[in-house]
């Protein structure tokens, strides 16, 4: 059995390509046509530069005479502002109480706006204690009264159910 050699990361490049011959782009981005493997090989390396397999699929695969290093250095970055703009949705939790104040309620209704508004969704949870476990009616009205307040902003992922001791509801952003 034949020891297996290791993979290198990134794109086909010098002696790595198999092809017998290449599509040729050479420095300044001029089409050469299909040449020889070693003759665009031996081309590149007279410019102190790579040959690097830019389109594999393709027959015979297109290869361009450029500087790795740079390359690789140049994808790296592109991967990294690609992940700088993404924006990862975060699920926040606004608890409440059936018997809340209206001024602690209208708080809580500020926070789930702005979470609303920074595009998290957010999960509103009706916590019962004692014996508020007999007016649960009491926490639904207060959790369809935010999902009527929150109607302009979010649509309902989930609707309130019961689970346990709470009542959960899930708003998204619009």
């Amino acid at each position: 059995m034949r020891p297996v050699a290791p993979q290198k990361d990134g794109p086909l490049s010098n002696e790595d390509i198999q092809s017998p011959e290449v599509q040729l782009i050479d420095a300044e981005g001029v089409n050469k046509g299909a040449v020889r493997t070693r003759d665009a090989l031996a081309q590149a390396q007279e410019l102190g530069l790579d040959l690097v397999v830019i389109a594999g699929n393709s027959t015979p695969p297109v290869a361009k005479m450029l500087d790795l290093g740079r390359f690789k250095y140049a994808a790296q970055k592109k991967a990294a502002e690609a992940r700088k703009k993404q924006k990862v949705i975060e699920v926040k939790e606004i608890q409440l109480r059936p018997n809340i104040d209206t001024h602690d309620y209208e708080t809580k209704m500020k926070a789930v706006t702005r979470f609303l508004e920074d595009g998290d969704r957010v999960k509103v949870t009706m916590r019962f204690r004692g014996r508020e476990m007999a007016h649960q009616d009491i926490g639904m009205e207060l959790l369809v009264k935010v999902q009527q307040e929150m109607e302009a902003r979010a649509k309902v992922e989930s609707a309130p159910r019961s689970e346990g001791r709470q009542m959960v509801m899930v708003l998204a952003p619009k």
